[in-house]
């Protein structure tokens, strides 16, 4: 089912439709501000590992470059979920587009246990990570 909705507040249509991932991992995508935004809740592990990545590999390749993963309600990732999210990581900045996860403390912890979260650009919100996407001129 996908839901079209025009935000007032925004410029862009926002599409949103569920991701069909795995019983364990659960997510959402949407178009917002020339940016794919993907939220996921449950865990990401070996089990939704192929699910995950295949359906992230799909967005990817679509227009427009840009990525946000809204890791806020994982409640699990291990070393597989981290592996699949560099995978992630490295297509869309081959891409030339602007990679970044808004995540919670347990995602936090883990990425920054692999000293992965410059590269994975962790950031504590979407709002941040929205604004990443259109820097304010410098004054």
């Amino acid at each position: 089912m996908m839901r079209i909705s025009t935000n007032r507040a925004e410029e862009d249509t926002v599409i949103s439709e569920p991701l069909t991932l795995t019983v364990s991992l659960r997510g959402s995508h949407e178009i917002r501000d020339n940016c794919h935004l993907v939220h996921l809740t449950g865990m990401l592990d070996a089990f939704s590992d192929p699910n995950f990545r295949k359906a992230l590999s799909k967005i990817v390749q679509d227009p427009p470059p840009n990525l946000i993963l809204d890791l806020t309600g994982v409640e699990f990732i291990d070393s597989t979920g981290v592996g699949a999210l560099v995978q992630v990581a490295k297509q869309v900045k081959e891409q030339g587009g602007i990679f970044q996860i808004v995540s919670n403390p347990r995602v936090n912890q883990i990425v920054k246990l692999v000293r992965l979260q410059d590269f994975l650009c962790l950031q504590n919100s979407l709002e941040e990570a929205l604004a990443r996407l259109h820097p304010s001129p410098p004054a």
